[in-house]
């Protein structure tokens, strides 16, 4: 009687074992497909938008001649029209080029992208900061409106996911690697990695450091398992 008991629960729990077991495969099987998909959206994105802006025409155009940046003129963000497009679309729609000549990715406005060869990031910047924009690509921080690759500081923000997309992997850049940043008129700076430290999420004492008129980008996510950390990057173009 005994020995049936003991074989009852050793089978009960050697099912809930192999449910286990099967439901964390199926969950690795879903993050990898998710990522494949945001990173294949992404890529497409990035194509679309070297296409219709040109990029490369200017990419080894130094720092000093950069033109100085210009106040925000408050411009509003543009929400894609439902139709219209003059531009191609891909992904499913994830990315587009609507007639005033913006870059659209997921219906938000895409200034530019960021390629770090280091962890294999390379993702639209979204001009707008929302719940859905994170979720889709890095955005745009600090200064609101501003541009890339102008003098002075911008910070970018994005997730830390457990499948290892967007800024997940901003923890192990060291002094020294590089970060590409291309912009809406198409052109291309590289910026120097020169410190990499945490902070709490209510510091932003970094954003608007003096740069000396060099254009300057700050990469911040969440620390894994802190949501009150962030790893915060600092780099410099060169």
């Amino acid at each position: 009687m005994h020995n049936n008991k003991y074989k009852k629960v050793l089978t009960v729990v050697l099912i809930i074992a192999i449910i286990a077991i099967i439901s964390l495969i199926a969950f690795l099987i879903y993050e990898q497909i998710e990522k494949d998909k945001t990173e294949k959206d992404a890529l497409a994105a990035i194509e679309e938008f070297d296409r219709v802006h040109g990029v490369g025409t200017e990419a080894t155009k130094a720092p000093e001649e950069i033109p100085s940046l210009e106040e925000p003129g408050g411009t509003p963000t543009v929400v894609p029209p439902t139709g219209g497009s003059s531009g191609s679309e891909s992904s499913g729609g994830s990315s587009s080029t609507i007639s005033d000549g913006k870059s659209y990715y997921k219906g938000f406005v895409m200034i530019g992208y960021v390629d770090i060869p280091k962890t294999g990031a390379k993702y639209p910047i979204l001009e707008k900061v929302t719940i859905k924009s994170l979720s889709a690509a890095v955005v745009l921080l600090y200064p609101a409106n501003a541009k890339l690759n102008e003098p002075g500081n911008v910070v970018i923000a994005g997730h830390n996911y457990r499948n290892s997309t967007f800024f997940s992997k901003n923890k192990t850049l060291k002094e020294g690697d590089k970060i590409y940043i291309t912009d809406e008129s198409g052109r291309k700076l590289a910026y120097t990695v020169y410190s990499n430290f945490q902070a709490t999420g209510e510091d932003a004492s970094f954003y608007s450091r003096d740069t000396g008129g060099v254009p300057e980008i700050t990469l911040t996510t969440c620390v894994a398992n802190d949501n009150n950390k962030r790893t915060i990057i600092l780099a410099r173009a060169e």
